[in-house]
């Protein structure tokens, strides 16, 4: 019987204060006061699993609010290689600003997939980054639930893995705060499915849930 290991993507809650400026791996805090939404992921999450997060605030203060609301939490693996993308001399510069001084970025999440920022890194680095953590992490923890707690740069560098996507090709989808992705590793095939992507926990339903679990 094939072993497989669930990744559970869960983006870190919101950040409000630095909102219009570019964060990347600067270490914001987020909002985690919508109570409702915690209860939600606690309820669709499974018992159980390992959690990991990057070693940014925000993801970890999101994990400690959805053991908070109800799921029952081991102690956190750190893994700063889950981080945020480094958008370098960016980080702290409005993205109005950033993008009036380089127009053609609009059509992307921040800047090309190839494009690392003064300082910083590419998106292609990061999903070379955090392929190389999510095969180690399912390797270490083959036929577990994982439960992981990162960023939007994290979870679209996930989907490029599991779906063998170019990393522009990744930069398309949509990874909203809150939101579940589910990806299975077929650990004896080396390979991939898709369960879900970009769910909002509190539109899942009684059935969804069940059929997640």
């Amino acid at each position: 019987m094939t072993q497989v290991t669930r990744w559970w993507w869960v983006r870190h809650a919101p950040v409000v204060a630095d909102a219009a400026r570019i964060y990347g791996q600067r270490d914001v805090d987020c909002v985690v006061s919508d109570r409702a939404a915690f209860e939600a992921l606690a309820r669709l999450l499974p018992a159980d699993a390992v959690w990991v997060s990057s070693h940014l605030k925000r993801a970890k203060l999101t994990a400690q609010a959805i053991a908070d609301a109800g799921l029952a939490a081991p102690p956190l693996l750190i893994e700063p290689a889950l981080a945020e993308q480094n958008f370098g001399e960016w980080q702290g510069q409005l993205r109005s600003e950033v993008y009036a001084r380089n127009p053609d970025q609009r059509r992307f999440w921040l800047a090309p997939a190839d494009t690392a920022p003064p300082g910083g890194e590419s998106f292609t680095a990061v999903v070379g980054r955090v392929s190389q953590a999510i095969l180690r992490l399912s390797a270490a923890h083959a036929g577990r639930d994982i439960i992981a707690v990162a960023h939007g740069g994290t979870i679209r560098a996930a989907l490029a893995l599991a779906l063998r996507l170019a990393p522009a090709t990744a930069l398309a989808f949509t990874t909203d705060n809150l939101a579940v992705t589910r990806l299975e590793h077929l650990n004896d095939l080396d390979a991939w499915r898709v369960g879900v992507v970009n769910l909002p926990a509190q539109t899942a339903s009684p059935v969804v849930a069940a059929t997640l679990a």
